[in-house]
């Protein structure tokens, strides 16, 4: 079998590539959007406990939705294609970022923050010279997360057209195809752990220039 499913890789290579660069694509929409909205609401939570909780409980909500449910209820609203992936994926993406963000934020030693108010620091000075680099290892952390389940997630993308290496492992489940369906769902695991380990060193050295830790 092992061996069947590396000779597919190789006879099939173009296939597979055209699949991964599409996964890759897919993966850096949904980082970047997540990102941005992760921070954002995680940065607004911190300006009211009300909002913090109530982000938070919905969040985790929608953790309990099984995520092929979820996909396909944004398919009877924005119908097959990237767009609900995307929409999905997002949506699954952003508590361990909202999460990481406000927890980050909210850590900050209150002797630090006293002290940078009674130097003069304005309310936006604090909030991206003081609060923000030393929450960002926590906040690292979460991304590092998020990234890695985003990637997984996009195997499930291709199920409502959006493309992506989980084309690979569809085609071989409805063709009881087994090698086509390990080989997708093995090049997504390298792409998640490849993708960890690069996050992996690049989080050693955020906790090593805020934080003081070794390497």
């Amino acid at each position: 079998m092992v061996k069947r499913v590396f000779q597919l890789l190789q006879e099939r290579s173009s296939f597979f590539l055209e699949l991964m660069i599409q996964h890759v694509i897919i993966t850096l929409i949904c980082v970047s959007l997540i990102t941005f909205l992760g921070l954002a609401l995680g940065i607004m939570m911190t300006k009211s406990r009300w909002a913090a909780q109530l982000l938070l409980r919905l969040t985790s909500f929608l953790y309990t939705i099984p995520s092929i449910a979820l996909f396909g209820i944004l398919v009877s609203i924005s119908g097959i294609g990237l767009k609900s992936a995307v929409i999905a994926i997002v949506l699954y993406g952003l508590l361990p970022m909202i999460r990481s963000t406000y927890t980050g934020l909210q850590e900050v030693p209150e002797e630090i923050i006293e002290a940078a108010v009674g130097m003069g620091t304005s309310r936006r000075q604090l909030l991206w010279t003081i609060r923000f680099p030393l929450a960002l290892p926590v906040m690292f952390t979460g991304f590092r997360t998020m990234v890695v389940m985003t990637i997984a997630l996009g195997g499930i993308a291709s199920f409502i057209g959006a493309g992506g290496m989980g084309r690979a492992i569809w085609r071989g489940i409805s063709t009881n195809f087994p090698e086509m369906t390990i080989a997708g769902s093995l090049l997504i695991a390298l792409f998640a752990i490849i993708t960890d380990l690069v996050l992996e060193i690049l989080e050693r050295k955020v906790r090593s220039r805020f934080l003081g830790e070794e390497e």
